[in-house]
């Protein structure tokens, strides 16, 4: 079993069982596997911070039941778990991993910078949850668990595991299906202000780096959003008291995950003829539920498109001891070497704000009725 099957295995172990081993109650058993789990690189024990929390976002917010969240991360032959979760995307960088459970629901994301980690846990936690049990419409992403490395362990000093992960709402829910049925595949954007001083992009005009470090800064979006008035006004509302929460409690450097895909009628209309292989039910194109939300999809004012939202990785905090020393060195940079301005991660939360939503209202078109 590799690196990130045992990863993996940690993580479904937590949030079925939460991190505890039941496979025997015999004393010689749990000194083995105290014995392992000290020694063990990569299969590290967690364990869920304020359960009780988060299992009633879930339940009492977010409709989600117990049995419904486990099962998202149980594989069908009922194993312990390397077959529940697949590891997506790539490292990113933060270093971090990304696993998907099976049924494509949940993403978990592993947030292994303790700067980040300590700063959601220390500073964050209580705000968010407070600001998600009282603001349904919310574009934060759902945050299902929280889990941290518990107890000592060889993989924990030498930092060859994750020692932190968020289980988190995967809003490209239902895009393995739609491309399963021929549709067109979905379209994402992880957007952030771009007129920030970027290092990879900006020193030397780029020649430093490869051109696989630059994809990976953020997108851009040339195309607008066409929204009916109400719906703006709704987007816009949703946006302003998410992004004064995060600047209240210092963070930048956020994004906005965006998702398009083609409304069912669209979809159709693009497809070709069916042939006797094919005849059958096709209208399986993702529908926004009533009442539609960013999380479940929002269709534009020309019908084109069903577009879902999210902001993501709110977890770099200025108080934080890493962004401190990143802000100086900016600012040393930007004094004796040429001056570029801030970075992203290095600017005042309240000056991230701004331009962030001076950047998402940018795309937005309103179609007047």
């Amino acid at each position: 079993m590799g690196r990130k099957e045992k990863i993996a295995r940690s993580v479904v172990r937590a949030i079925v069982n939460n991190g505890a081993d039941k496979r025997s109650n015999s004393p010689l058993a749990l000194i083995l596997a105290l014995f392992s789990a000290f020694f063990s690189l990569y299969q590290l024990i967690l364990r869920k911070v304020r359960p009780a929390d988060f299992a009633n976002l879930r339940r009492q917010h977010w409709d989600v039941s117990d049995d419904d969240y486990v099962q998202s991360f149980q594989a069908d032959d009922d194993r312990s778990g390397e077959q529940a979760l697949k590891a997506v995307g790539d490292m990113g960088f933060s270093g971090s991993t990304f696993y998907s459970t099976a049924d494509q629901k949940y993403l978990v994301k592993s947030v292994p910078r303790h700067s980040e980690h300590s700063f959601f846990s220390e500073d964050l936690l209580t705000p968010y949850v407070q600001h998600m049990a009282t603001n349904p419409r919310s574009l934060l992403v759902r945050i299902c668990d929280f889990l941290a490395v518990s107890g000592p362990s060889i993989g924990r000093v030498f930092r060859s595991a994750p020692s932190h992960h968020i289980v988190m709402d995967n809003i490209m829910y239902g895009r393995e299906e739609a491309k399963r049925q021929g549709e067109a595949d979905w379209e994402n954007w992880d957007l952030k202000p771009t007129s920030y001083f970027y290092p990879e992009r900006d020193i030397a005009g780029g020649a430093l780096t490869s051109e696989a470090t630059k994809d990976q800064l953020a997108d851009e979006f040339h195309d607008k959003i066409t929204l009916r008035r109400e719906q703006a006004e709704d987007f816009f509302s949703s946006l302003e008291a998410d992004t004064k929460l995060l600047a209240e409690h210092n963070a930048v450097d956020y994004s906005l995950f965006l998702v398009r895909m083609r409304t069912p009628q669209q979809a159709a209309a693009s497809m070709p003829p069916p042939t006797e292989s094919t005849i059958g039910p096709t209208d399986s194109s993702p529908r926004p539920p009533s009442p539609p939300t960013w999380r479940t999809g929002v269709t534009s004012a020309d019908g084109k498109y069903i577009f879902r939202a999210s902001i993501l990785d709110f977890f770099w905090a200025k108080h934080k001891v890493q962004p401190r020393v990143m802000t100086l060195l900016v600012k040393l940079w930007n004094l004796l070497v040429v001056k570029h301005g801030p970075m992203s991660i290095t600017t005042t939360p309240d000056e991230y704000r701004e331009r962030f939503l001076k950047l998402c209202r940018g795309i937005v078109e309103i179609k007047e009725d």
